[in-house]
């Protein structure tokens, strides 16, 4: 009786061993997964003076998971509504602005409004409100811009930022009518 007793015993200690190591086995094996960070891509665009303005300021993009964020700050302008788009290359050298080509439109789109049916150009920012001061802010997101992705119909860098001495209507064919050029920055990078 004692041999069996014994026996038993050694058996049931056998058992809960290998039920314990089965179930540390269990909750041991865990899958490590691994993921890219990627960090926000920043590009700050300096406005300088056009056509003998005092018009000055800067333009930040941050693309972080495929959303170009867009904030402009400028300083110098008459109060009121002034346009601002993304022009075809970033030369600034001529004293009008217009070494930047006409606005970015790689999808050969008419000039609009964003997220009109008619179509806008992906340059067609729209317009600020300068206050008493002189000052304007806008500021836009969109997953229709990249920066430096090499798609040409997203693709910001190598255009140009302008602010235009007049307001953008929305219609006028191909600019909206918005008048000089009165500051001007690169998109490098």
């Amino acid at each position: 009786m004692k041999k069996i007793s014994l026996l038993a015993m050694v058996l049931l200690m056998g058992f809960t061993s290998c039920k314990k190591v089965k179930k540390d086995t269990e909750t041991t094996d865990t899958e490590v997964i691994e993921t890219e960070v990627v960090a926000p891509k920043t590009l700050t665009v300096e406005l300088t003076p056009k056509s003998d303005s005092s018009v000055s300021g800067n333009v930040v993009f941050t693309e972080e998971n495929g959303t170009v964020n867009m904030v402009a700050t400028i300083k110098g302008l008459e109060p009121g509504e002034h346009a601002i788009h993304i022009h075809e290359s970033s030369d600034c050298s001529s004293p009008d602005g217009k070494s930047t080509g006409g606005h970015w439109n790689p999808t050969n789109q008419p000039h609009g409004k964003w997220d009109a049916e008619t179509g806008y150009h992906k340059g067609d920012i729209g317009n600020l409100t300068a206050d008493e001061n002189g000052d304007a802010s806008i500021s836009m997101s969109t997953d229709e811009w990249c920066i430096g992705c090499g798609d040409e119909t997203k693709d910001i860098i190598g255009k140009g930022i302008i602010v235009h001495a007049g307001v953008d209507d929305f219609k006028t064919q191909p600019t909206g009518d918005a008048g000089g050029r009165i500051s001007c920055g690169g998109i490098i990078q």
